[in-house]
């Protein structure tokens, strides 16, 4: 059999590995024609393209000839980079030929194999070109009545095959609906719909304050310290689905509006199993005419190992604005020298970043945020003397 070329390949191949990404990262991808939105994808591609040149025997696909552009050596002026505009072009169905180190590094990234090999070895019987039907002729020599028998015949068991097949739909259907419906129930899946309003209010980028720190047993200088995280906001389908940068992990997770002016925040430890790690519960309330926002949730000490433990904290958001693009910056020297996560925000044209990291509330210059995070904001699910300090250690003899 032969592998589909050509438009059809690819449009299929990108649509795949759309599914992929998106599970990986739990990032949806916006598929309209602006090519920044498929950036991030083409990076990771282009990490597989430029090694094209070294993988043809281990990945069995068409040899590539090295790179020999020495003056710039970084995204995207390699060779073989994959920008967000080429797939872009490629999904829309706007190339016809499409680059070959695109297809490869599609196949790679899907099936662990390149397309010459993928052809010797076909695991995905879409990718294979349908044979064109030969017409059948020996009808002819059937007597005219016996042929409308037979016509007959092949019609009554296509009508009860459609039959019996809306049959099974419908079924299936109400069965589904009443199980979605059961479980918005009992569950209180999206018991309010927002005004537009109030999702304007909540979508945007968020800068938060947690005293959590604190609660750390093994950080000797855990007196009065917070950590900041950045929480990028999205509405989709009548409920808030966010990424939540911290200085030292990443949480995803969602929201909704329990009634007016009272959110529910659900988010999770990202990880590559798919498994629910660190799970935390928050309630937000809406008070008019405050530009910070408290929230009350269930977390975690992060301490290593059996150390870690469930503990009420108060936390403290504070709208930064909304719109644009969010972007973790990695491997920069800047990363290194300050000891945090730096997140990029580019908004109208500009862009400005933050700097995630521990730091000491008596720095921070909002007296209110000081109240807030200071000891007293912190519960242990057990009580024990000597975790949440209550002044500062003293000096080591």
């Amino acid at each position: 059999m032969k592998l589909k070329t050509g438009k059809d390949e690819i449009v299929y191949l990108l649509t795949k590995v759309f599914k992929k990404y998106e599970i990986s990262t739990g990032q949806a991808l916006v598929l309209n024609t602006n090519r920044k939105n498929y950036e991030e994808l083409a990076k990771v591609l282009s990490k597989i393209s430029n090694e094209l040149p070294n993988t043809s025997q281990l990945l069995h696909h068409d040899p590539y000839p090295p790179e020999r552009n020495t003056q710039k050596l970084e995204y995207p002026y390699l060779k073989y980079d994959i920008t967000g505009g080429q797939i872009k072009d490629a999904y829309t169905g706007m190339v016809s030929n499409p680059r070959p180190f695109l297809v490869d590094a599609c196949y790679i990234y899907l099936y662990g194999i390149g397309r010459k090999g993928f052809q010797e070895n076909p695991l995905d019987q879409q990718l294979l070109e349908k044979p064109i039907a030969q017409p059948n002729h020996s009808s002819s020599r059937f007597p005219l009545r016996k042929m409308l028998r037979q016509q007959k015949k092949a019609s009554l068991i296509c009508i009860s095959l459609l039959f019996l097949l809306l049959m099974m739909t419908a079924t299936g259907w109400f069965l589904s609906h009443q199980t979605w419906e059961n479980l918005k129930k009992d569950l209180k899946i999206l018991p309010y719909n927002p005004s537009k309003a109030e999702i304007d209010h909540m979508e945007g980028l968020w800068m938060v304050y947690i005293g959590s720190p604190q609660a750390r047993s093994s950080d000797s200088s855990r007196y009065h310290m917070a950590v900041t995280n950045m929480v990028d906001v999205r509405f989709k389908n009548g409920y808030f689905t966010f990424n939540r940068y911290g200085a030292n992990f990443n949480h995803s997770g969602y929201m909704q509006f329990e009634n007016k002016d009272l959110l529910s925040i659900h988010s999770y430890l990202k990880n590559n199993t798919g498994k629910i790690e660190s799970p935390r519960l928050s309630l937000m309330r809406l008070d008019k005419g405050k530009k910070d926002f408290v929230v009350l949730s269930t977390s975690w000490n992060f301490e290593a190992g059996n150390k870690n433990d469930l503990i009420g904290i108060r936390e403290v958001y504070v709208k930064l604005g909304k719109g644009g693009q969010v972007e973790e910056i990695i491997n920069t020297l800047e990363n290194s020298s300050c000891k945090c996560k730096i997140i990029r925000w580019e908004h109208q044209g500009q862009h400005q970043d933050f700097y995630l990291k521990n730091i000491f509330i008596d720095s921070l210059k909002d007296l209110r945020l000081k109240t807030l995070l200071d000891e007293n904001s912190i519960l242990l699910r057990e009580p024990g003397n000597g975790i949440i300090l209550r002044q500062p250690p003293g000096p080591v003899h």
